[in-house]
């Protein structure tokens, strides 16, 4: 795709501008760092751009400080004092949104993500927000606690222009047939593996 051109113009009687406009399911997968942080970037461009961004953490503990969050809680209150960029949400485990590896069974993990991904669903219907990041959505997938096809189709008939995009390991094949774009990060070296722990503005 040199220069931003497509490889090919497809004939579906929709005109450039229409293309331009359509709303993007994004996923991103595979063993490497770097698809929650590609994501995050994502966002940020589309809160600059004045749309209304919010973000459901599947995975992430509650007590995980992490350091996007507290950025994008800045942006939100920068949106509603000033009325710069867009409105931010941001949900994860302990405000009802997904769970605790630690405790609970696996039925109340299920049970919760479930719960989220309903309320998801909600918003998505009511056209609440424009940009939706769900951050490792893919482990309920795989896990089996979310059917794969329940989030293929309601993607696929979300109405208006609402961004998606899906971080996470192992996308089943599904969701990637789905999506406008799939990256897969590959790992080719990390730190962690030559016993150095993760840092601070560098993992979270």
């Amino acid at each position: 795709m040199p220069q931003g051109q497509p490889v090919a113009v497809p004939n579906d009687g929709l005109s450039t501008r229409a293309r331009r406009n359509a709303p993007l399911l994004a996923v991103h997968t595979g063993p490497g760092k770097g698809k929650s942080t590609a994501a995050f970037g994502m966002a940020l461009r589309a809160w600059n751009a004045g749309l209304d961004v919010a973000v459901f953490q599947f995975v992430k503990s509650a007590k995980w400080k992490v350091g996007e969050e507290t950025a994008f809680g800045h942006l939100g209150r920068l949106h509603a004092e000033l009325g710069v960029g867009g409105a931010v949400e941001w949900h994860k485990m302990g405000s009802g949104w997904s769970w605790s590896r630690k405790t609970g069974s696996e039925d109340d993990h299920a049970a919760a993500a479930a719960d989220g991904w309903a309320e998801i669903a909600r918003r998505l219907a009511e056209q609440r927000h424009d940009f939706y990041v769900l951050d490792e959505f893919t482990y309920p997938l795989k896990w089996g606690w979310v059917a794969t096809e329940e989030v293929v189709e309601v993607l696929g008939n979300r109405l208006g222009r609402q961004h998606v995009v899906i971080t996470g390991r192992d996308a089943p094949q599904p969701l990637l047939d789905a999506a406008d774009l799939v990256t897969e990060m590959t790992k080719i070296k990390h730190p962690m593996d030559a016993g150095r722990k993760g840092q601070r503005g560098i993992e979270w």
